[in-house]
């Protein structure tokens, strides 16, 4: 006797990338992403284009996803959406538009939380190793910085979080104050691969417990420049390599202080990391050099689900398939949401 597939049509609108994806059980049919160009010229996310641009791209997205997917929409068995966190005219054009089309097909809406989603991605049917619970969960992004336990599907727990900016954000800003373009935290990545990461030592904050502050961080980077470029205006462009290389090596290094703790307090050694900075090849290394180091096990996602994505979304929604998790049409998003 065989078991009827479920296929769950997902969709992410967080921040400014419209994202859908069809998942037959777990497994990704399509994962397709329209990225906003509009918002490069100011230097970072305007809300109200990226709303505006949400409304162009969703329709033409969906249908692409099922197209991809060879999923017909009467074939499908639930719609996920991202609830939140994010950017709220985002959040409501996705959330706007899953529960429409839920509520045509006469099927189950899913709420997910974005967070959430970067996690579980790593329970995407790849033909690869999946974390086991327990496990730490780094996340990294943007808008977020989170070590988070995860003892099942549905049972997390944030151990420390950031006080005040992401480290998405510390890379992004960083890169401004270097004159690079929007988003610049790719680019600290790529040249720091040819630099010495010890050529400008930084300070890293002093912070209590698995709690992060990139804040300062921040500003020191803001000050060193300023100064150097005071003294000589071609202080960037002639060690631009050994500047990035140090100033994601500082980042790293936070980041593994604050996991070492997270481990010997929780004697746990399985490591998954999430969130747009996770394509970071500096902290990818990094994880992969502390498994041989320290024991750990670390479980690092394929890029394209690391970046905001539907398919992480769409698993989400799965495992909530599976246990009857459903939301109904009075559900809201929202700009901040816990676990």
């Amino acid at each position: 006797m065989s078991t009827k597939p479920i296929y769950i049509l997902a969709i992410e609108s967080s921040c400014d990338d419209t994202a859908a994806a069809v998942l037959k059980n777990d497994q990704v049919l399509s994962n397709i992403v329209a990225q906003q160009a509009v918002h490069e010229q100011y230097g970072g996310v305007v809300p109200e284009l990226a709303s505006r641009a949400h409304q162009q791209n969703i329709v033409p997205v969906v249908d692409v996803a099922l197209k991809k997917a060879g999923v017909k929409k009467e074939e499908l068995s639930a719609i996920a959406f991202t609830q939140g966190p994010g950017l709220m005219g985002s959040l409501l054009v996705g959330g706007s538009f899953s529960k429409s089309m839920a509520m045509a097909l006469k099927i189950p809406l899913i709420a997910v939380n974005h967070m959430h989603a970067h996690i579980l991605a790593h329970f995407i049917e790849e033909g690869t190793p999946k974390p086991t619970f327990p496990f730490l969960a780094l996340t990294i992004s943007g808008g977020h910085t989170q070590i988070v336990q995860v003892n099942s599907f549905f049972d997390l727990k944030i151990l420390g979080e950031t006080t005040d900016d992401a480290v998405g954000e510390a890379f992004d800003k960083s890169a401004k104050t270097l004159g690079f373009p929007y988003p610049g935290g790719p680019l600290i990545d790529k040249y720091a691969q040819n630099g010495n990461p010890k050529a400008f030592p930084f300070t890293k904050p002093k912070v209590e417990g698995l709690n992060f502050s990139f804040s300062g961080l921040k500003t020191q980077i803001l000050y060193f420049i300023q100064k150097n470029q005071a003294i000589n205006p071609n202080f960037v462009e002639e060690n631009k390599e050994d500047i990035c290389a140090s100033i994601q090596y500082t980042i790293i290094q936070i980041l593994l202080d604050k996991l070492k703790l997270a481990v010997a307090e929780t004697g746990i050694k399985q490591i998954a990391i999430g969130g747009g900075v996770s394509a970071n090849s500096g902290i990818r290394n990094a994880l992969l050099q502390a498994e041989k180091n320290w024991g750990w096990t670390a479980f690092i996602p394929k890029f394209e689900y690391t970046t905001d994505n539907a398919a992480m979304i769409g698993i989400v929604g799965y495992y909530n398939f599976l246990e009857s998790h459903f939301s109904n049409s009075s559900v809201v998003s929202k700009a901040r949401i816990e676990f």
